[in-house]
């Protein structure tokens, strides 16, 4: 079977001469249950249908289609019998004996309902092109069922989207009814799930901030960001202007995400083994050190010269966006490459900023900072799972750090490595445990004096739910969000602010060639080289699933440098002039980069479609 995707949207449209259909064509609220005859849920949503039903009358339809249970011969066997039936009263008929017949489905429930519908149950020669077209109609909406991304039984569909709310009646009719406040979330779901979605973000947001510093409002978009605010105790008191917020201190949440991503990817992800690592990792480091290079060697010398680290960067998110929007053209191998590389490349850029383009060091601050991080580790070794205290102490290491003089968003980093990860959950002891309680406070609704169910049950359901993934996880599928729909938009909306003028042009001619020779040619050069060097070595292999031509293009678009070289700008040109020129380089490197990347593996994906379709092909048999 296909792999599960990834989608939410029903995969096969609804067709009246083939679905199992209960409903007028025209209705306006089309429900299709994905779902199987042994799977005690589906039984029991079979209750909810006929609510629905009643509810919503001629104004719904209700389609069922077949996702036996996995390595449930009576599923399947029941699946197939349901389709011997000669018309659609006679399948729903069948259909509702079998969900309601008994508690759970068994043998004789299978021979009633055959012997209802006058068969010999499958030992009748005579009903094997029935027997064939069965299967074939089951295992036709098993494949819809993964192609549509479902997972479990059942699985509903609204109007073609895929409804993942709870089944109580008010959650139900609002999902059906498109209410507002379920068109927004969908919505939001929608545009979250897209991979470009923050790409998109990143890009709204430097459009906005150029624009607005070559409009009108450019003296009042200029004055906000350099508002202070803070707080303050008696005569003491902590200030900083909205930039220096979002740089110093908003921006620690996407380091928190970067350091998170760095510790999943080297524990359980593409560079947990020697082996898959070791391609991206040589080509990380070729592309930050040749851009460097190529950098220095245009200015060797110089108020610039400490501007080397600028085309260091990938940004991850232009990057990956355009690699999923050409789709198929790119193997997923590669997209793996290029992510895995770009996480390498987060980590060399950190240890850069924090050994480069920090300030003045407050030995006693720092020294603080070390207690917090061995406060850090003790919770860790202490197997202290909650995430609170790990915040907590997070706050206090970002405030150490920034008195320290080093960058203070570098807590992000430190914080994520120590929030813990834990050994994999035994998900039969806890479904098993979920579900006793489950039933029992089931068998107690409607009791005397009670409204719902217990205080010590929500405890023991609320900690079954945090054993299921482990705090690291599940902090990172929290805070990713944030970080990419909020904080780096807003990121780009406070920095990539610059005037459009011929001055910063003729002012800056060497600092803007530096900083695009470094990443539209440095980058390619130095991910791809050192890339190929491993592999010379026989110290990575490359999958042959992409080739080096589509390397190449993968390698143009880690030219894209955008959130991470403008922050190392900021850092390293603390000249106005001198920033703007670098922003306007940056961008013109990665608009360059972007093109050059894009365009090589179009072409890069004809010529590898017809190198493997020459490989695939029968060549004559030798002559023996």
């Amino acid at each position: 079977m296909s792999e599960l995707s990834s989608t939410n949207r029903l995969d096969r449209p609804v067709d009246e001469t083939v679905d199992h259909i209960l409903g007028d064509a025209t209705a306006e609220i089309t429900l299709v249950e994905y779902g199987s005859y042994a799977c005690p849920h589906c039984r029991a949503a079979n209750d909810r249908i006929i609510q629905v039903r009643e509810q919503f009358g001629d104004r719904l339809r209700y389609v069922f289609r077949h996702r036996p249970l996995t390595n449930n011969e009576l599923a399947r066997r029941a699946a197939e019998l349901v389709e011997y039936t000669r018309d659609s009263e006679h399948f729903w008929d069948a259909h509702v004996k079998l969900m309601t017949r008994s508690t759970t489905l068994t043998e004789d429930d299978l021979r009633a309902v055959a012997s209802d519908l006058g068969l010999s149950y499958f030992d009748d020669e005579d009903l094997e092109e029935t027997a064939y077209r069965a299967r074939q109609r089951v295992d036709s909406d098993i494949s819809s069922s993964y192609a549509s991304g479902v997972m479990y039984t059942p699985t509903f569909f609204v109007n073609g989207r895929r409804y993942d709310g709870p089944w109580d009646e008010s959650s139900f009719a609002d999902a059906m009814l498109g209410s507002l406040g379920h068109r927004v979330r969908s919505a939001a779901l929608d545009f979250a799930s897209w991979a470009p979605s923050t790409g998109i973000l990143l890009l709204i947001g430097t459009i906005a901030a150029v624009l607005a510093m070559n409009s009108p409002l450019a003296g009042g978009f200029e004055k906000f960001w350099h508002t202070y605010m803070g707080l303050s105790l008696g005569d003491a008191a902590f200030r900083m202007s909205l930039l220096h917020w979002v740089n110093d201190a908003l921006l620690t949440i996407f380091f928190l995400v970067v350091g998170l991503e760095i510790k999943r990817e080297f524990t359980v992800g593409h560079l947990a083994s020697r082996r898959s690592a070791a391609l991206p990792i040589a080509g990380a480091l070729g592309g930050m050190v040749a851009p460097a290079l190529l950098y220095l060697l245009v200015i060797p010398s110089g108020p610039w010269a400490h501007g080397w680290g600028v085309p260091m960067a990938t940004d991850t998110a232009f990057a990956v966006a355009l690699i999923v929007m050409m789709g198929q053209r790119v193997p997923v191998e590669l997209r793996i490459f290029l992510t895995a590389a770009a996480i390498v490349d987060d980590i060399g850029s950190i240890i850069v900023v924090a050994a480069f383009y920090s300030g003045a060091l407050n030995l006693y601050a720092l020294g603080a900072a070390v207690a917090v991080v061995g406060a850090l580790a003790f919770l860790n070794r202490s197997a202290v799972y909650a995430t609170t205290p790990y915040i907590l102490l997070g706050i206090a290491l970002w405030i150490c750090v920034y008195v320290g003089g080093l960058h203070a968003t570098l807590a992000g980093v430190v914080l994520a490595l120590f929030i813990p990860t834990r050994p994999p959950p035994n998900l039969r002891a806890l479904i098993t445990q979920a579900n006793s309680i489950v039933t029992a406070e089931a068998m107690r609704y409607g009791e005397a004096l009670r409204h719902g169910p217990s205080a010590p049950a929500m405890r023991a359901l609320d900690a079954i739910h945090d054993r299921l993934e482990s705090p690291a996880d599940r902090m990172l599928r929290h805070v990713a969000p944030r970080s990419s729909y909020f904080v780096l938009p807003l990121f780009a909306l406070a920095n990539a602010g610059v005037v459009l003028s011929m001055g910063v042009w003729s002012d800056h001619p060497r600092l803007m060639l530096a900083i695009i020779v470094g990443l539209v040619i440095g980058k390619p050069i130095g991910m791809v080289g050192a890339a190929a060097l491993a592999v010379w070595l026989k110290i990575a292999v490359k999958p042959a699933e992409y080739s080096w031509r589509q390397l190449w293009g993968a390698g143009a678009l880690a030219g894209i440098g955008f959130t991470m070289s403008l922050f190392i700008a900021g850092q390293a040109f603390p000249v106005a002039s001198d920033f703007d020129a670098a922003k306007i380089a940056v961008f013109c490197a990665s608009i360059l980069s972007a093109i050059i990347g894009v365009a090589v593996l179009w072409t890069a994906y004809d010529t590898s479609a017809e190198t493997n379709a020459e490989a695939d092909a029968p060549r004559p048999a030798e002559v023996t």
